[in-house]
Formats: structure tokens, C-alpha cells, sequence
């Protein structure tokens, strides 16, 4: 009898409509009603132009905070809550770096998230550009202590590059450098300098870590390489003050059937404190906002409960994440999926998804190829859900073009005239598809 009813169970799984056949009517209304709604956008705007750049222990973020709980519960969500989480309060303070020699010039600088601050009065010291950390080491302290140590590493994709914006002041440290200049992990740059989180490591000596633009960096090294001796002063008022209270910010769409079972669509709420955070992650956010908005407003209510979830200070400690996972404690093992939008509000292409709904997801894309985001290949998640990956959950990442993504990245420039209203609809389309269908899916 037990191997009869395995058959019978394969047959009908086998005779099962896809879900591309099942869903195409509701993907439809979604997609129609989302490219039809401007909300996306004018929540954006409101975002970042009325509240502006949010920055962990910052004003700006409570307030962030508190506007998205007040749009979730006018787009009618259910359980809109803000749980407390404490978060690290850096402090930029001024900043300043003059090129003394071979010439005297003010040149742009930006210092990285969680370095210290130099003295007063600066710090004054001659500048060895090195290319690498390989070449650092070749140098080594004797031709390193007491100066500042520039890395002015081509970018080479943001993975790359980034591990000098992160290490590089340790690194120099580690040999008696007193500073360490970073050239923006960019592609691209119109004097525009890049901030980003810097970490020290173990008990190593902690110096003060700035970054530079492509420009700034390519004059030293061209000084340099002609014979000069380049000698700048440093001054950065950078400081950490005690830690800060903060919450995530979440809210649900509650599941007719499986009310137990959640699928997760977020982003993070907070930003660097230059620009606005449009890109990054404003446009994620609101996406996820406005996705279940729509889905809420067309009265599709799925099987499993759909929850919003924005987190806070992802950008310089991921304390959200964490929260995140410790308040929903055991109920962690009933998320059937997690969906992360942090790459930017430019158009989609689709989605990267874990190999567990591959073939789910896959089906769902094919509903989204009018929209030119059908796209589903191995490997999602992002930093605010990686802890409930490693706990299990399939993650998802929904992919932009990502043409100019890095231009702006944690710049002064990453402000909404950067992001494409129609763009930003095609977002919340992609998200309200693939979100609505995981949540209903038998």
C-alpha cells in the first residue's frame, strides 16, 4: 500500500500545472497594477529629499524609522512594529587633506566608516603609493613607518577591490604607517570620493583611514613615480560616541492559510551620511514597501504570510540582521524564503536564487519576462539575510543592470535624480511577482 500511494503521489505531483500556467492571471494584475502606480517613487522621494541621508545613531534614521512604520500602516498592513536594536554611532566630523609638496593644493577625501580621527592639528607625513597588498609587504616597515600609506588599486569588481577599503589601514598599520589613503573602490569618478566601512583588525594599531578620489590617487602616484616626494596633512575629527537605539521596521501581509509559514522581502533603511541613500538602499526599501502595497490593494492574499521587514544599520555592523533573527527565534525555521533588494534601483533583470527554490523561482520568471526581468540564476541573498540563510532559509536577490551602480556608491552623488521612475515600477513589479507567488504556492 505504501509504495502504491508514493506512485499515486508522483503521478499527481507530475500532473500538476506549473506555476507559470496557475499564476499568470494574478502575475498579470501585478505587474499592470504596478507599472500604473507611481507610489514607489513618491515614497523614495519623500525619503530621501524630506528626511535625507540616515547613518546609524543619526536623527535622520529615527525618523526614516518612524515615517516607514506610518506608510506601512496606511498601506494596510497588519503587526506594523519596530523592534529596538542597538547600533554603533560613528561620527564623521570635519575633514581636510592638503597636498603640501611637491606643490600646496586641497584635494578631496572622505573618510571610511569606524576609523579614528587624527589630532587637531592633522597629521603631516610623506605618502607611498603601492599598488597592492603584496607590494606593501615588499616594502615593508622600513620603507613604510611614519608615512602614510596610499593603495591606489584600479578597480577590478567590487569584491576585488573592496578588501583594501576594509584591511588597508591594519595592513599599513601593522608595518608603523600613521594613516592610510584609499582610492575609491569606483569605476568611475568626477572627483567624487567613496566612504564605506573600514575594520581594524585584532590589536593592531589603529590609524586614521580616508578614502581619495581616482583622480586624487592617480596625481600622488604620477608625483611619485616622477621622483617627488609628496607630503600631505591629514586631518579627520572622526569619532565613535556610545552606542545608539534604533529598530527595524516590519510589517506583514497575514497568510490565509499557513499563517506560520513567512517569505521575507527586505532591504535596509539605513545609509552613509553623504547624499541621500537613493540608491543605496532607498530604492530597495521602498520597493519592498510599495510591493506589498500593491498586493495588499488588489486584496491577494496569500497561503504563507508575506512580511516586510526593513533593517537598520546594515551599512557599518549589521545589527539589524541580527535582530532580526533573535526576535523571530524559533519561528526562523518556518521561513520558507527571504528576498534582498540592495544593488540599486536601476532596471531588473531578475533574480539570483538559492538552489533549494530553483526550480519554483524559474517558473515564477517566466511570469516576468514581458517585463524584461525573467532572468533566475543560482546563488542569492545579501548581507540582511545572510543570517537566516545560514540557519537554512533560501535566500533571493532580486538583480538590477547595475550599470551605474558603483559611480554612486556611498557618495554625495547617490540622490533620487540618479534613479529612473519607471525603473523603480518595474522593481516593484519583479518583487510583487516573485514575493506574492512564493507566499501562495502550494
Amino acid at each position: 500500500m505504501r509504495s502504491l500511494l508514493i506512485v499515486l503521489a508522483a503521478i499527481v505531483a507530475t500532473a500538476a500545472p506549473p506555476l507559470s500556467d496557475t499564476y499568470k492571471a494574478a502575475a498579470d494584475r501585478l505587474i499592470d497594477a504596478a507599472l500604473a502606480d507611481d507610489g514607489t517613487y513618491r515614497k523614495l522621494t519623500y525619503l530621501c529629499d524630506r528626511i535625507g541621508n540616515r547613518l546609524s545613531g543619526s536623527k535622520s534614521l529615527d525618523q526614516a524609522i518612524e515615517w516607514a512604520a506610518a506608510e506601512m500602516k496606511k498601506d494596510g498592513l497588519a503587526d506594523v512594529t519596530t523592534p529596538a536594536v542597538t547600533v554603533p554611532h560613528w561620527v564623521r566630523g570635519e575633514e581636510h587633506l592638503t597636498l603640501l609638496a611637491p606643490r600646496e593644493m586641497e584635494m578631496v577625501v572622505l573618510g571610511l566608516g569606524g576609523s579614528v580621527g587624527t589630532p587637531p592639528e592633522g597629521i603631516t607625513a610623506d605618502v607611498v603609493p603601492v599598488a597592492s597588498f603584496a607590494e606593501l609587504d615588499r616594502l615593508g616597515a622600513a620603507s613604510v613607518k611614519g608615512k602614510i600609506v596610499l593603495f591606489n588599486v584600479p578597480y577590478a569588481g567590487y569584491g576585488a577591490t573592496v578588501r583594501y577599503r576594509v584591511d588597508g589601514a591594519s595592513r599599513a598599520g601593522s608595518l608603523g604607517a600613521v594613516a592610510a589613503l584609499v582610492r575609491s573602490v569606483t569605476p568611475v569618478s568626477l572627483q567624487s570620493a567613496h566612504t564605506g566601512q573600514m575594520i581594524y583588525s585584532g590589536d593592531g594599531p589603529r590609524i586614521p583611514a580616508a578614502a581619495v578620489t581616482i583622480e586624487g590617487a592617480t596625481l600622488i602616484q604620477r608625483l611619485s613615480e616622477s621622483g617627488n616626494t609628496v607630503r600631505v596633512r591629514l586631518q579627520m575629527g572622526a569619532h565613535m560616541l556610545p552606542d545608539a537605539r534604533s529598530a527595524n521596521v516590519i510589517g506583514e501581509i497575514r497568510g490565509r492559510e499557513k499563517p506560520e509559514e513567512v517569505v521575507v522581502i527586505g532591504g535596509h533603511l539605513d545609509s552613509w551620511d553623504v547624499g541621500q541613500g537613493a540608491h543605496d538602499d532607498g530604492a530597495g526599501i521602498v520597493t519592498v514597501m510599495q510591493a506589498a502595497a500593491i498586493i495588499q490593494r488588489l486584496g491577494l492574499k496569500p497561503r504563507r504570510t508575506l512580511r516586510v521587514v526593513l533593517f537598520t544599520n546594515e551599512e557599518n555592523g549589521g545589527a539589524g540582521a541580527l535582530a532580526y533573527k533573535a526576535w523571530a527565534a524559533g519561528a526562523v525555521k518556518n521561513h520558507i524564503a527571504a528576498i534582498e533588494m540592495d544593488g540599486g534601483g536601476e532596471k531588473p533583470e531578475g533574480f539570483g536564487v538559492a538552489s533549494k527554490l530553483l526550480p519554483q523561482a524559474t517558473e515564477i520568471g517566466r511570469l516576468l519576462e514581458r517585463i524584461g526581468a525573467g532572468s533566475i540564476t543560482p546563488g542569492g541573498g545579501g548581507a540582511d539575510i545572510a543570517p537566516l540563510m545560514r540557519d537554512g532559509v533560501p535566500g533571493l536577490s532580486l538583480r538590477t543592470l547595475g550599470t551605474h551602480y558603483f559611480d554612486w556608491h556611498h557618495t554625495q552623488s547617490d540622490t533620487v535624480d540618479k534613479v529612473n521612475p519607471r525603473d523603480l515600477q518595474l522593481n516593484t513589479a519583479a518583487m510583487a511577482v516573485m514575493a506574492y507567488i512564493l507566499a501562495d504556492m502550494p
